[in-house]
């Protein structure tokens, strides 16, 4: 199935309702790797189904683990007690850092000879820092292209017995959590210290907290000294939840902050072992109304209706941290996120890839080596060109917060898939929309007029799509710009200043109702509209439209591919005949010559081409309401349409 290029998201007027979580990335891919290595079968319930956790799955199937789904989110692991059957193995993790970075120490003392690979930015993620901790241990690792970089290359170890080994923990908290899940393997007593300040400390939490489900207890000496005693053994729990994942409640539960909410999140709460949670405080610091119980979550606006700005150091919520950074976008003052230097070495550089977007919604943004301070925009803008999200599931989801203040495009959405791939279909459920009513039909059945009448009637801004193509020729046209020029039509396209009144048509602030209408812009518009490029900047233009507090727009493809979520549809329609005498009393009501003959054949002509053509086919939408106006006048149609959207 071919992902989509882009996503759009409507402007957001509210959110609220709940949102039941996906399970733990970190939590699953932990629990995966442990359950193959501990002695027994265990059952995993409600394990994430991701792209990260199919990587893992993968490598364990590849190294000789008997796994199979149980359906409904659960898997049958039977356990390997510590030994991989396969000893010879080639190994692609994708850009799971949490599989990667694990394996590659499980791996390290497992007795074989195996390669470590994956996508061009895990080459990019420095893992030297691990390497050197396991080399400690007589691990036998060699890199097969830039020292201190994937790929790997993995050969049986030669166990040195006890001591210390020492990582640092100012890269990356993986680092720790890969040796620590490791030494149960060598069976002696290991202390492990770490050099430097340990970021993402809850992480490390985690894995402490999953190793002791499995029988595992390390001694801990605050964050510096962690102990794992001589005869540790994984052993099954028999059957484990995987909790929802905490870094994933944070996109919903800013939704329910600036939204108004209340909006829950089911599946963590103040029991869970995840440091994420605590996003949450950071919520409540900007004035956020939180709640929570055993299993849930719940944020809703403040009282006053306005988020502030904090400082805060992000140490504790490494991952949850970025949805502050968009969060901030809706807050009153400055927001500054510090202790955040891990980003730089995750999916893509978060720290620049945020500052960068954030930039292009307006914002003023302060990027330092380990911080970002971001000032809201006054007024939001829409990047054109889209939302880049650097193959980057987080930056994806962070930015989908943007459409509370603005509709936004959100480039390669399908990276949501690493964690969270229904993202976007929650997200629309716990949210509403600016709402839109689609007028659809053929030419001359009148549309145009009854779209702006009830735009008018209801105060919404009214789009007339068959003058953008119109507009975008004549803009072409006085840019001095070729009509077969698709790049530099496309960023006309994408920028036009237009205008729609009931009675009006304005292009960068000038009236040209008449002016789209020649003959020579007729043409021009018939091939700026065969241009892919022009269509798809059209397609963004047109959903621009749709904000608060709604959107009425007239054309042939409404309801069908620009506003597929309409609130409200309708497909207007009247007899050839009619038509035709509506469209000849218009001309010469503008004092030109006209004849019906022609007119009702090119009519007919017309319809049967609209009806037949590959691209978005002039056709009555499923749900639409048919309105035959033969016998209406505009006042009833108005009318049907306004009693037909009250209902919606």
């Amino acid at each position: 199935m071919n992902t989509p290029e882009f996503i759009d998201l409507p402007e957001v007027l509210s959110a609220g309702g709940s949102v039941r979580l996906p399970g733990s990335k970190s939590i699953s891919n932990r629990v995966l790797l442990l359950s193959a290595l501990a002695a027994g079968d265990t059952e995993v319930r409600d394990l994430l189904e991701s792209d990260d956790t199919e990587r893992m799955r993968e490598a364990l199937s590849a190294l000789g683990v008997d796994m199979h789904s149980l359906g409904n989110n659960a898997w049958l692991i039977k356990g390997v007690g510590g030994t991989f059957p396969n000893k010879q193995a080639d190994l692609f993790l994708g850009n799971a850092g949490t599989a990667f970075r694990s394996l590659t120490a499980v791996l390290a003392l497992s007795g074989g000879t195996y390669a470590v690979s994956g996508v061009p930015r895990m080459h990019e993620r420095p893992i030297g820092d691990l390497v050197d901790a396991l080399r400690q241990l007589g691990a036998d690792i060699g890199y097969v292209g830039s020292e201190g970089f994937p790929p790997l290359t993995i050969r049986p170890a030669t166990i040195r017995s006890g001591g210390v080994v020492r990582v640092r923990g100012d890269v990356s908290s993986q680092f720790l959590t890969g040796v620590l899940m490791a030494l149960p393997l060598t069976g002696v007593e290991t202390t492990v210290e770490v050099v430097g300040e340990l970021i993402s400390k809850p992480y490390i939490e985690i894995t402490l907290a999953m190793m002791a489900r499995f029988g595992v207890q390390v001694r801990r000496d605050g964050w510096q000294r962690f102990i794992v005693p001589a005869g540790s053994v994984y052993r099954s729990p028999g059957t484990i939840y995987v909790e929802g994942d905490a870094s994933s409640a944070s996109y919903f539960l800013a939704l329910g902050a600036i939204g108004g909410g209340p909006l829950r999140v089911e599946g963590v709460g103040e029991t869970s072992v995840q440091g994420d949670v605590r996003f949450a405080d950071a919520l409540a610091q900007m004035g956020a109304r939180i709640s929570m119980g055993p299993n849930w979550i719940e944020a809703g606006a403040p009282v006053n209706g306005r988020l502030r700005g904090i400082d805060l150091d992000c140490n504790h919520i490494p991952d949850a941290a970025m949805t502050l950074a968009t969060t901030a976008l809706f807050a009153d003052g400055v927001t500054t996120l510090r202790n955040i230097a891990s980003w730089r070495v995750k999916e893509t550089d978060r720290i620049a890839a945020m500052a960068t977007e954030l930039r292009n919604l307006g914002a003023k943004v302060d990027e330092g080596a380990d911080l970002l301070r971001i000032e809201p925009p006054a007024s939001f803008v829409a990047p054109h060109a889209g939302i880049d999200t650097y193959d980057d599931h987080r930056i994806a989801m962070c930015f989908s917060l943007a459409a509370c203040g603005v509709p936004v495009r959100i480039n390669d959405p399908g990276c949501v898939a690493k964690t969270f791939p229904e993202y976007f279909a929650r997200f629309a459920e716990v949210t509403r929309a600016v709402p839109v009513i689609a007028i659809d039909g053929p030419s001359a059945s009148g549309k145009g007029t009854i779209a702006a009448r009830v735009a008018a009637e209801l105060g919404w801004h009214y789009l007339d799509s068959g003058a953008i193509y119109r507009l975008t020729a004549l803009a072409a046209q006085r840019a001095g710009v070729a009509w077969d020029d698709e790049p530099a039509l496309a960023r006309i396209a994408a920028e036009l200043d237009v205008e729609f009144g009931e009675d009006s048509i304005r292009l960068s602030g000038e009236e040209v109702g008449d002016a789209i209408r020649l003959e020579e812009i007729s043409i021009g518009a018939s091939r700026v509209a065969a241009l892919p490029s022009v269509r798809q900047a059209l397609l963004f233009r047109q959903r621009l439209f749709r904000r608060a507090p709604g959107l009425v727009a007239d054309g042939r493809d409404m309801a069908s591919v620009v506003f597929p979520d309409a609130q409200t549809k309708i497909f207007l329609t009247a007899s050839v005949e009619v038509r035709a005498q509506r469209r000849y009393k218009q001309l010469i009501d503008k004092g030109i010559a006209a004849n019906i003959a022609p007119l009702l054949l090119d009519l007919r002509e017309r319809d049967l081409r609209d009806s037949q053509r590959s691209v978005a086919p002039l056709q009555q939408s499923e749900g639409a309401h048919l309105l035959d106006t033969t016998e209406l006048t505009i006042a009833q149609t108005v009318a049907q349409v306004l009693e037909w959207s009250r209902q919606a």
